[in-house]
This record gives structure tokens, C-alpha cells and sequence, in this order.
């Protein structure tokens, strides 16, 4: 598989888009709390903080009521307020400290005020204001973004005032870096434990559809007996698992039926086809009996094939025995059908001992014999040798050849991959692939490899 095909294959992954659908879910939640928390954190201290403006505002407006700011005189230059008079609940008042023409006093517990000639006073509370009703409000004196503010009106000795109160946002602001430094490691942090554990929940919550696919993949035609793992979980994969085994249970028995009944058709058409192939040959010769002899001959190999492709189905144990795999090739090479304009060649290493069964082996050497034969253009040349703990057998021909991508398809029944020949000069398509059954009844394997088969067998050491 390609690379790219491997990428692609584990991004569609159902794990992959499992972990990514709930790593993005529980993103997407976390990052909405995370902005209510915020939201809702930031309006309650503003209006914590608006709260307590309006409270001391509203505490010191008594007290601003009892004020002629618009008769204060300004303090000598120098002096402290007495403690008496500028007091937590006392006011000190003076004029165009911040706006000229307009009369501005400042209730506080410490800080002082410079006053227009200059002099200062000690005053109470830096944090409330008292100025004439005309002020609109005191962004000079309290900026919005750093200070809550609240105003209270009041009539005084001198004329309606406003008394203003600010209250600092600083410790609302430093409880939202709080908040950030929280939220800004915590949220993707939380995002890789939610992306492991779903990552390994649905690992294990898949793992027996691993082992379900596995069994499935590795049951075939001749083994279809086994069943796939049923988990205990009692859930949908468990149901999967018991659908599928039903599956197999009536597909072994369509196969085993199939089995039978070809097996049963061949055994009973070889005494017909062999009385009528006797009775053609008794007939009066003529081109109209060697045709029919002909095909005859065929549905005798054909009925064969089919018989002895049935007993391989079936599992029949093997009659193994020790024998030299170079007596069987040279013996059933000779006899194979051969064509008067091609020569045999035998290279045959002597006692390449392997264990097996003479009946299979000699059809075996017989297909592929007549394969060579058949497509030969002069030479059929049978090698036979021991090569790294393995008996080796070679067959090839001088003919065209099988082409590269069509060398597996020729080992599947019933192909043929010169059509255009005449019925009667080729087989059915079942000569390699019941060759290729017997190398592996045999432990062995059989390839199209240069210009010939190559089949190889365990040996008898």
C-alpha cells in the first residue's frame, strides 16, 4: 500500500474521527464556558464595584449637604487642615482645583489638594468628589476603565451639588488574570486528557472489530470452519460477531452442498463418458468420430479435473510418502502429450527426497507438462533441484510467455487467457489451479517466475 493510501486509510479511521469529533465537542463546550465564565466574572465585579461607588457615594452625601463650598476659603499656604475639620466625615472644599469657574471640593481620608494659589491641604478620602449639579460627570477625576464611578445629587448651603464616588477596578482586574492564567493551560489540557482517553476507550471499544476483520481476512474456501471471536460485552460489536458466524455457518454448508454435488456429478459422468468414448473408438473411422472422440477426450479431462478439484475442497488427509520429486518429474514429463516439433530437456539432481503423495504429484508434473508443451515454441526444459532446505521444480518452455500483471490470474479456475485459440487446442482452466492446490496440500508454493513455473517443497531431510 502507498503511502498516501496509508495516510488516507488512517484519517478515514473510525478511532481517528471518533477521538477528533469528541476532542471538538468537549472544545467547543469548554471554550463557551470558559466565555460565560468570563462574561458573567466580569459583570459581577463591575457591579460589585458600581455597588460599593454607589454606597460611599451615598454616605457621603450627609455630609456634602452640610457644606458651603461656594463661602470656603482657600487654607495658607503650608497649612494643614485641622484633624477635627478634615476628618474620615469632614469636607474640604476649594475652588478651581480642577475646572476654572467651577467650585471643587474632594471628601477623603488622606492625600492632600493643591488649590488655586497654590497652597495645599491635608484631606480624608481621595475617592469621592463634590462639585456643582452642572459637572455631568468626573471622567476627568475617575477614567471608566480603571475606576467604577457614582454620582449622588445633593443640595447643599452653596446650591445643588453631585457627589461622586470611584471605586478602583484594579482588584477586578487582576481576579480576571487570575481567571486567564487558569483557563489558558487548563482548557487545552483538558482537551489532550478527553482526546487520550477517548483515543483509548475506543481503541479497546474496537479492538474485537480488529480481531472480527482478522478472522474474516484469513478464513477462506478451505477453512471455513472457523469462526470469528465473540466478545462478552453483549453489545452491538458482540451481535456483529454472532451475524457474522451465522453468515459462515450457512456459507460452510452452500459450499459443502456445491462441494458434493460436483464431486457426485464428475464420479457419475465418467462411466458414460467412458462408454462412449469406447463405443466412438469401435465405430467406423471418419472425420465426423474423431471430432466427436475429441471432445469426448475433453469432457473425460474435463470430469477429471472437476473430481479430483473436489477432493482437494474437501480436506482429504494426504497420503504422504517419501519419494524423489526427480524420478516423478523425469517419468511424468515423458508422458505428458507432446508435439512432434518440440524437444524435452531434463536436468533432474538425483535423490531430492521430499514427503508427499505420488498420485498428486504426478498430476501435478502432468499440468504443468502439458501447459510447457502446449505453448512451446521448440523447448520444454524440466529442472529439478535442492536449493536451501527446499526441493525445487522447474518448468518452463520458449513460448510467449504469461504477461506480468495476468501471472496470478492464471492460477484462478476455469481462465484461459488465450481465447482466440480453438476450443480443442487448449484446456479448461483448471490445469494450474489444481496444480498450485497440490503445492500447497503439500506445504509448497507454485509461481510464474522468468519464463516458466516454479514450484517448491519442503525437504525430507
Amino acid at each position: 500500500m502507498s503511502p498516501l493510501r496509508k495516510a488516507s486509510a488512517a484519517l478515514s479511521s473510525v478511532r481517528l474521527r471518533a477521538t477528533a469529533a469528541a476532542t471538538l465537542v468537549v472544545a467547543l463546550a469548554l471554550g463557551l464556558a470558559a466565555l460565560a465564565l468570563v462574561a458573567v466574572l466580569r459583570g459581577t465585579l463591575q457591579n460589585n464595584a458600581d455597588a460599593e461607588a454607589t454606597r460611599k457615594a451615598a454616605a457621603a452625601a450627609p455630609y456634602a449637604e452640610t457644606m458651603d463650598f461656594v463661602r470656603a476659603t482657600p487654607l495658607s499656604p503650608g497649612v494643614t487642615a485641622p484633624a477635627n475639620t478634615l476628618d474620615e466625615s469632614s469636607i474640604a472644599i476649594t475652588k478651581d482645583v480642577t475646572k476654572q469657574g467651577k467650585p471643587v471640593a474632594i471628601i477623603g481620608k488622606s492625600g492632600t489638594v493643591q488649590l488655586r494659589d497654590g497652597t495645599t491641604a491635608t484631606i480624608a478620602d481621595p475617592d469621592l468628589l463634590l462639585t456643582d449639579d452642572k459637572s455631568a460627570s468626573a471622567t476627568e477625576w475617575a477614567a471608566p476603565q480603571k475606576y467604577a464611578v457614582a454620582g449622588v445629587k445633593v443640595a447643599t448651603a452653596g446650591g445643588p451639588a453631585m457627589v461622586w464616588s470611584r471605586v478602583p477596578l484594579e482588584g477586578a482586574e487582576k481576579a480576571l488574570q487570575t481567571l486567564y492564567s487558569a483557563l489558558l493551560p487548563g482548557v487545552p489540557a483538558v482537551l489532550l486528557v478527553v482526546a487520550g482517553m477517548t483515543w483509548i476507550s475506543v481503541g479497546r471499544a474496537l479492538a474485537p472489530v480488529a480481531a472480527i476483520r482478522a478472522k474474516v481476512a484469513d478464513i477462506t474456501a478451505r477453512d471455513l470452519h472457523q469462526r470469528v471471536p465473540v466478545p462478552g460485552s453483549k453489545d452491538e460489536i458482540a451481535a456483529l460477531a454472532t451475524t457474522v458466524n451465522g453468515t459462515l455457518d450457512r456459507l460452510e454448508t452452500a459450499v459443502d452442498t456445491h462441494k458434493r454435488f460436483v464431486a457426485d456429478a464428475a464420479h457419475e459422468l465418467r462411466s458414460p463418458i467412458a462408454t462412449l468414448r469406447a463405443r466412438l473408438e469401435l465405430a467406423e473411422p471418419s472425420e465426423l468420430t474423431r471430432e466427436a472422440l475429441a471432445d469426448v477426450e475433453r469432457l473425460q479431462s474435463l470430469a477429471a479435473d472437476l473430481l479430483i478439484l473436489a477432493k482437494l475442497d474437501a480436506g482429504e488427509p494426504l497420503r504422504a510418502a517419501e519419494l524423489d520429486l526427480g524420478q516423478v518429474a523425469a517419468e511424468e514429463s515423458v508422458r505428458a502429450r507432446r508435439r512432434p516439433e518440440v524437444r524435452l530437456e531434463l536436468d533432474i539432481e538425483p535423490d531430492v527426497v521430499m514427503k508427499g503423495s505420488r498420485a498428486h504429484l504426478d498430476r501435478l508434473m502432468t499440468n504443468l507438462a502439458d501447459n510447457a508443451v502446449r505453448h512451446a515454441a521448440s523447448t520444454v526444459r524440466v529442472r529439478v533441484h535442492a536449493e536451501e532446505e527446499q526441493a525445487v521444480l522447474e518448468v518452463q518452455d520458449d513460448g510467449p510467455g504469461i504477461p506480468p500483471e495476468q501471472r496470478e490470474a492464471v492460477f484462478a479456475r476455469f481462465t484461459r487467457l488465450d481465447e482466440a485459440r480453438a476450443r480443442d487446442a487448449g484446456g479448461a482452466g483448471l490445469g494450474l489451479p489444481i496444480a498450485r492446490d497440490i503445492a500447497h496440500l503439500h506445504g509448497g508454493t507454485l509461481v510464474y517466475a522468468d519464463s516458466g513455473f516454479i514450484a517448491k517443497f519442503p525437504l525430507n531431510r
